[in-house]
């Protein structure tokens, strides 16, 4: 059986109005003009053929058959927002908002992302590129993958990948003029800073590396500075200079044979830096929480 019913925009404007009293009060609410919510409410009459409000000079009164429907609109109104939490509540548990600092993400987590998807597709994942911390009360974040020292105050923090730095470039670079076959021969080069590493004093930047190689007599602050590291990583892909760079970023460029590692004896410089898995404790009674934590924990150990 269908059902009869009023306009729907009608009963909003008139409930509105109800509420404060005032059209004024209710059109703020509803984003309309005042004129519009009292243009509603005549055609809600129209349509019953009663009169819901008495309108006074600077005010406002519900009619008898205004307040004897009011109750029963606002419980029909709070049943639909019932229903449309409900409905928003069955997608949020679809949907999984994983927080990553953008470089990190781009180079490391989007590449294996389709893994996750074959292994769990009744999720879809949201990547929010940011470095920003993370307030978990308050954004709409379910995890996070954050590159640190691990202090992360009330929440679950578990190390996912200890961090190590090494001189990336173009092959091309190891041929020509100036081939680079020694940490001395970067004298001919320039060098690729990420610019947040050169202001941290603990993170790795070319003076600590250059003294960890014995090569005191270049310039470790000259060259061109960038914000992100992944745009540090595609200059020096592109035959730009050498970067410095965290090793699981470049993985799979120099498996590729995009990139590669000029000096690899070299040892690898570690910092007391790591990449973290980072969720408050009650977000794993999640099972979408649950299932990407088991995940990225087992592409690092695989």
């Amino acid at each position: 059986m269908s059902r009869r019913l009023p306009p729907l925009n009608s009963l909003r404007a008139f409930e509105a109005a109800a509420r404060y009293l005032s059209f004024t009060k209710a059109a703020e609410e509803l984003h309309v003009t005042a004129a519009a919510v009292s243009q509603q409410v005549k055609a809600l009459e129209e349509y019953f053929e009663v009169q819901l409000f008495r309108r006074l000079t600077r005010a406002l009164m519900l009619t008898d058959a205004g307040q004897s429907v009011l109750p029963l609109l606002q419980e029909g109104f709070d049943k639909l927002a019932e229903a449309d939490q409900l409905l928003r509540n069955r997608q949020d548990e679809r949907v999984l908002t994983v927080s990553v600092p953008p470089s990190f993400g781009a180079k490391w987590l989007v590449p294996r992302l389709d893994r996750f998807r074959q292994t769990h597709p009744e999720f879809d994942v949201r990547i929010d590129a940011t470095d920003v911390k993370v307030d978990f009360k308050r954004d709409d974040t379910d995890i996070a993958l954050r590159y640190g020292r691990g202090n992360y105050k009330g929440l679950v923090t578990e190390s996912l990948l200890s961090e190590f730095v090494i001189p990336v470039c173009s092959p091309a670079l190891l041929h020509g003029k100036h081939p680079l076959k020694t940490p001395r021969d970067l004298r001919h080069h320039i060098l690729l800073h990420v610019e947040w590493k050169m202001e941290n004093e603990a993170a790795p930047n070319w003076r600590m590396w250059l003294r960890a190689a014995g090569v005191e007599d270049i310039d470790s602050d000259r060259g061109p500075r960038f914000s992100l590291e992944t745009m540090a990583v595609q200059a020096a892909g592109e035959g730009q200079g050498v970067a410095l760079a965290s090793s699981a970023l470049v993985e799979d460029d120099i498996a590729s044979g995009r990139l590669v590692r000029p000096f690899p004896d070299t040892k690898k410089h570690e910092t007391e830096f790591c990449y973290y898995v980072v969720y408050p404790k009650i977000h794993l009674e999640r099972s979408k929480v649950k299932a990407f934590r088991d995940w990225v924990i087992s592409e690092v150990k695989s």
